[in-house]
């Protein structure tokens, strides 16, 4: 009995020092960001339908997003409890970190005819903040192409129904878009962006 809880511990002693060694040739940055991949993948990059790829995004957005998290001012389920727990420091080398890492668009199907619509309407009232069909993360707007359908389904849910706030910008266009297309032109703007 004493043997086996000696070569356990010796086993777990080990564990821990092989750790604390793989963690420390790893920079503040990673290490930060490695905290964020249980829910948005590895190096930013999703594999989960409601949770968005941050991989790509600009830093400015990023510490936006953060902030507003942390102030409670954008409703999330988990990130205004998770935000609060970083540093601005830490939030900077964050935001850093994922500027840096390359956008991978998320593996899934898209209606063919109702992405040809979505293309329209992004291109007449998204295009001038989300460039390049949404593919270019500009300073203050996030990625839209590639992610993931449900994710996209989310977050136009809270926008349209007031739920989150867009900025004076986004709401202007979005009440015409809406105004002219309903509903029907919000799942054709969806169908596109997953579809990139």
């Amino acid at each position: 009995m004493k043997k086996t809880k000696l070569i356990a511990g010796a086993v777990l002693a080990g564990s821990l020092l092989a750790s604390s060694n793989a963690f420390a040739g790893m920079d503040r940055a990673t290490m930060l960001a490695n905290t964020c991949a249980g829910c948005h993948g590895p190096g930013g990059v999703s594999m989960g339908p409601a949770t968005p790829s941050i991989a790509g995004i600009s830093p400015d957005y990023f510490i936006e997003s953060m902030n507003a998290y942390a102030m409670g001012d954008r409703p999330s389920t988990i990130m205004m409890r998770i935000a609060k727990g970083y540093s601005e420091a830490d939030i900077a080398l964050m935001a850093d970190y994922f500027s840096k890492q390359k956008h991978l668009s998320a593996p899934q199907q898209a209606d063919a005819t109702l992405s040809t619509k979505g293309k329209k309407l992004h291109d007449k009232y998204c295009e001038k903040c989300h460039t390049e069909g949404g593919s270019l993360a500009e300073d203050d707007s996030g990625i839209l192409a590639g992610q993931w359908k449900p994710y996209l389904q989310y977050n136009m849910h809270d926008f349209t129904s007031g739920n989150r706030e867009a900025p004076k910008k986004m709401a202007k266009k979005m009440k015409s878009m809406y105004e002219k297309h309903g509903q029907a032109g919000v799942d054709q703007l969806i169908e596109y962006y997953s579809s990139k």
